[in-house]
């Protein structure tokens, strides 16, 4: 559990570093978002079955649901403002034993942020997590998705 809860921080960690830069507020917002993602999943967590409970575990930020409660939690308790986060209106992680996928937008596909084995380290869980950003943020990745979106809204039957 701890492996992709660090996944999920490294992740969100990054949005923060973009507006933020007291390095004390973002260690303990680090701190405080492990604590609350950790008595969170605590109960609900399947190594054997990793689908089992998957909706609980879910980060879900969305127009119904525009703040995360572990991740206003975290924020409130590190002095950081949730707004400075400058998440995505619609984004999703789902955090399985063995695996942290995103998706940005409701219908967009998910991709995987990284697929994890018990034996590595967390040095190898940030180079994983920073392949699949640079897969998201790199041109080819935006042009494609952005043909996706087309594809979907405008099928070739």
């Amino acid at each position: 559990m701890k492996q992709e809860i660090a996944v999920v921080i490294f992740f969100l960690k990054g949005y923060l570093k973009k507006s933020h830069h007291d390095s004390k507020k973002i260690d303990l917002f680090v701190e405080r978002l492990a604590v609350a993602l950790q008595d969170k999943f605590k109960g609900h967590w399947y190594p054997d079955n990793p689908s089992k409970g998957q909706a609980y575990r879910c980060i879900r930020i969305n127009k119904c649901h525009r703040q995360d409660p572990e991740i206003f939690q975290a924020c409130q308790e590190s002095g950081i403002q949730y707004q400075d986060l400058k998440l995505p209106d619609e984004l999703t992680l789902w955090v399985d034993p063995g695996e942290v996928c995103c998706r940005y937008e409701e219908f967009r596909h998910f991709f995987s942020l990284a697929t994890l084995s018990k034996d590595e380290d967390e040095k190898e869980v940030a180079k994983k997590v920073t392949k699949a950003l640079e897969r998201v943020t790199s041109d080819y990745h935006s042009v494609f998705l952005l043909l996706c979106c087309i594809i979907h809204l405008c099928p070739l039957n």
